[in-house]
């Protein structure tokens, strides 16, 4: 069968590619490498610690064996395991001196059911940034391009949160904000009063108000969401795009198969399809159509391209420039400090809120302020109380032990610094020249290290944050400012970056190929700098947007 596009990956801007498309009128098909899964249909969601072999703490023997990256991350556990990758059947390799955790999602909705689903606008100060300070390649959009996608993509998928008027991080089209503790209001108070600086509760794609219409009901404040949702109440391909995608009857969807090739005609200087292996026998398939959108995560979208080479293209798919892997990021990051507010003891909070607090970025906008770093950085945590987990590792049992537990413990408050990823030719994706996978696939090599910029940055967000606690009253007991290691703040981008000139960049302002008119890639892989907020927002409407123009475009016969 012929599609008019194939769309490759399902995940949050997969979902949203086949939404777009489907609905336009044209017949997609998306491919997933992962396992189907259905929603509502999550076996782990309301479970209890009882009803778990290993009470929800997991089999130790088995992550260390077979999930050594995936285990680093905290929504990682017995209940979410099937919902993360196998590190032992899906490899990759690092350069000396690279420690990069490349931590994924293979199924039908891909990290769309596990993301954290903080939701952030980026300003003229993100687009603009590699202009003002010579990284990187210029962005060849800015804000106002792109604003009315971000509308189109809050409205429909649910984001809560507060506005406030900030022009480095824009109010949306918000749903009631949840509340803020009385720690956090405190804070947020001498924040503003004695800094200037605004705290605020995290923009989050969990629903305060249901949507009855498409079968979403609002945010049971379980905060259990990378379990999997059957309530629909925080954004995910299954709950949202993928039911819309189908509605139109327009959509096909193949899942156990990993695109291993883009097929590129030179005579017309098109691709006209894709080649897929089935995981489950390892047979080969292929399909064809008028456009291919890429949609598979930031390094996968990456590595196809690299992987599809050719005669006409030996380099890798829509890379004359020679650019292609380059330039990848991933937000350095660091728990920047840890407060006590022990006059607070008498406060507590009910629930499970899913989501923190954020402190919007202040550094180096207007004015460069910045210690030794030309970008920005922001806060992300929280205050809370330890609860009765306190008491696993603590001697005790009876009433007395039971009662103790009970009763809400001491207040601290997180802060967890985000700092831009400075776009370096040096960080960079290519194929493995030696190892393979399970199905002949070159293994992606990563090639990743923080520099001088982030260090600056991290530096001064661990003093400044210190600052702030302390003038609110806290007791700072540690803080850090050392990035993790790469890839644990789980926003890999870039290596086809968008840009002006087909001479330095990947792709155009729609997020086309320069090389290959019908070719999108429109994940992570089309960014052209970080910013120091979470992007996932921002890929999903710049895929909308993406797909608008695409449309356009294959209407006029212009591909």
């Amino acid at each position: 069968m012929q599609f008019d596009a194939i769309v490759v990956g399902s995940g949050i801007t997969g979902g949203w590619a086949a939404k777009e498309l489907t609905q336009a009128g044209l017949k997609v098909l998306m491919i997933e490498r992962g396992r189907e899964i259905v929603h509502g249909e999550y076996p782990t969601e309301m479970k209890t610690p009882w009803e778990m072999p290993f009470r929800g703490a997991g089999d130790a023997a088995l992550f260390a064996r077979e999930y050594q990256v995936q285990a680093q991350n905290r929504q990682f556990n017995e209940f979410t395991q099937a919902n993360f990758v196998n590190d032992a059947e899906n490899p990759y390799s690092t350069a000396p001196g690279t420690a990069f955790s490349w931590l994924r999602s293979y199924q039908l909705g891909g990290r769309s059911l596990t993301w954290g689903r903080q939701s952030y606008r980026w300003s003229d100060y993100d687009f603009g940034a590699n202009k003002r300070d010579g990284h990187g390649t210029d962005w060849p959009i800015r804000y106002a391009d792109i604003a009315p996608w971000y509308d189109k993509v809050e409205e429909f998928i649910g984001v809560s949160g507060a506005m406030e008027g900030l022009p480095q991080l824009p109010d949306g089209k918000f749903q009631p904000p949840m509340a803020l503790n009385a720690v956090e209001r405190h804070v947020k108070q001498v924040v503003a009063d004695k800094f200037g600086r605004c705290m605020t509760v995290g923009r989050v794609a969990n629903m305060t108000e249901a949507k009855p219409d498409e079968g979403r009901a609002a945010c049971q404040n379980r905060s259990i969401c990378a379990r999997g949702c059957s309530y629909g109440a925080y954004f995910s391909t299954q709950s949202s795009t993928l039911p819309a995608a189908a509605a139109t009857g327009n959509l096909t969807v193949v899942t156990d198969a990993i695109v291993e090739h883009v097929d590129y005609d030179p005579a017309t200087k098109r691709v006209t399809g894709v080649r897929y292996v089935n995981t489950k026998d390892g047979t080969r398939g292929a399909a064809t159509a008028r456009m291919v959108f890429l949609n598979a995560g930031a390094f996968n979208s990456v590595h196809l391209l690299l992987n599809s080479r050719s005669e006409a293209m030996p380099k890798g798919l829509g890379n004359s420039s020679g650019v292609l892997g380059t330039q990848i990021m991933d937000h350095a990051s660091t728990l920047s400090t840890i407060a006590l507010f022990p006059e607070f003891g008498g406060r507590t909070s009910f629930g499970n809120r899913p989501t923190g607090v954020v402190i919007a970025r202040y550094r180096n906008m207007d004015a460069m302020d910045g210690a030794g770093h030309t970008r920005g950085f922001s806060y992300q945590g929280g205050a809370l109380q330890s609860n009765w987990g306190a008491g696993k590792r603590e001697a005790g049992v009876g009433a007395d032990f039971k009662n103790k537990l009970r009763s809400p413990g001491m207040w601290r408050m997180v802060l967890v610094a985000f700092a831009d990823s400075v776009p370096r030719d040096t960080n960079r994706l290519t194929l493995d020249g030696v190892k393979t996978d399970r199905f002949g696939i070159p293994q992606l090599h990563i090639d990743f290290a923080h520099g001088k910029e982030e260090q600056a940055a991290l530096a001064q967000a661990k003093a400044d944050a210190a600052e702030m606690m302390t003038a609110a009253g806290g007791k700072v007991i540690m803080g850090s400012d050392q990035p993790g290691t790469g890839g644990m703040a789980i926003h890999e981008m870039g290596g086809a970056r968008m840009g002006y000139d087909p001479k330095n960049s990947v792709l155009n302002k729609w997020s086309q190929s320069h090389d290959v008119a019908n070719l999108f890639v429109t994940d992570g892989a089309q960014m052209a700098s970080s910013a120091c907020q979470n992007p996932s927002l921002t890929y999903m409407a710049l895929t909308a947007r993406a797909c608008d123009a695409a449309v356009e475009m294959l209407r006029e016969g212009a591909i």
